[in-house]
């Protein structure tokens, strides 16, 4: 079985979440049988020389970030190939709509995104499949008595809710506390340079650390040695820093957008393994940190929980069988 895999150029390298899925699941599909050839697109014209190239009836499936951008140069190919279309989040571009309803079948990474398709799209929700993202388990983590070394893993940028989360913090000076931010710089440096204004003129720059981005190796040791991982996030159609953090039993203090309850998820006897507030709410955050770090009591209930719901948390494997699943009927 040979599928053509079509991603955007440099998916080997950079390290965000939908790169991550599409490496794992390429190595699962080989894994299960499947030879896959990965083509790596730029632009619009390198798209369009990979779809000549294709034969009829190849199967083909396209990562939601390239089919989204050029869903017009898609859109005619599809009744001549198996296009089955990747959707870590929507994008709403003009065309994006179009290009769903006439693939052979589309996968989502999560239920949330799954509903918000049907909803807003009106696709048939049968053609629809979710494949969330796996997770690797990892020893699970003591914390700290204290319960003060706070997490942010995520790219720097106003769509993070980094502010949100400085907001909170400020509030929380009379704490014991540190937060690591790991994520690019690079992408807004503007807001960058705002928040390190903020934490210095609200007292707390020498407990906030721009850590920068870091690789594999080294976020999973920045998970190791947390005691509760932050997310301010704005919009999230899942959230595989959430399901990360609880891999290494972590507990998670975030917002309630999108898919981040679904990661969040519960342990097998039902308890919650975090806390959410509502977005945009920087004294609801500061309230729910406060909660974690004054109440000894409810820590270990959040570790409890958190290491609970590890035990129940989607491998790569899972992941992989799914959009297999997905590609079969597709053919």
């Amino acid at each position: 079985m040979t599928l053509h895999l079509v991603v955007p150029s440099g998916f080997a390298e950079r390290p965000s979440g939908g790169n991550v899925y599409d490496r794992r699941v390429r190595a699962g599909l080989a894994g299960l049988g499947w030879e896959v050839v990965t083509h790596e697109v730029a632009d619009a014209a390198s798209l369009a020389a990979v779809l000549r190239a294709l034969p009829d009836g190849a199967s083909v499936l396209v990562d939601g970030l390239v089919g989204s951008r050029h869903a017009e140069l898609l859109l005619p190919e599809a009744q001549r190939l198996r296009l089955v279309l990747l959707v870590h989040m929507p994008f709403e571009t003009p065309h994006e709509a179009a290009l769903l309803g006439a693939a052979a079948t589309v996968v989502t990474t999560s239920d949330w995104t799954r509903r918000w398709l049907v909803e807003q799209y009106r696709l048939d929700h049968t053609r629809l499949h979710v494949a969330v993202p796996g997770v690797d388990i990892a020893d699970p983590v003591p914390g700290t008595e204290a319960g003060g070394e706070l997490l942010c893993v995520a790219a720097v940028s106003r769509a993070k809710g980094h502010d949100v989360l400085l907001a909170a913090l400020a509030g929380l000076r009379d704490l014991d506390w540190r937060c690591t931010l790991v994520g690019t710089l690079d992408l807004e440096p503007e807001f960058v340079d705002e928040l390190r204004t903020t934490a210095a003129d609200t007292g707390i720059a020498e407990r906030v650390v721009f850590a920068g981005a870091w690789d594999h190796d080294a976020v999973r040791a920045a998970y190791a040695g947390a005691d509760a991982l932050v997310l301010a996030t704005h919009a999230e159609t899942y959230g595989m820093v959430v399901t990360e953090a609880l891999a290494h039993g972590v507990p998670v203090i975030a917002t309630a957008v999108g898919g981040v309850p679904e990661a969040l998820g519960r342990g097998d006897d039902g308890s919650h393994p975090g806390l959410l507030v509502r977005p945009d709410d920087p004294a609801a955050l500061g309230r729910a940190l406060r909660q974690w770090l004054e109440d000894p009591r409810r820590r270990r209930r959040l570790r409890r929980a958190a290491g609970r719901r590890r035990l129940t948390l989607p491998t790569w494997s899972h992941t992989t069988t799914h959009v297999a699943a997905a590609l079969e009927a597709a053919r």
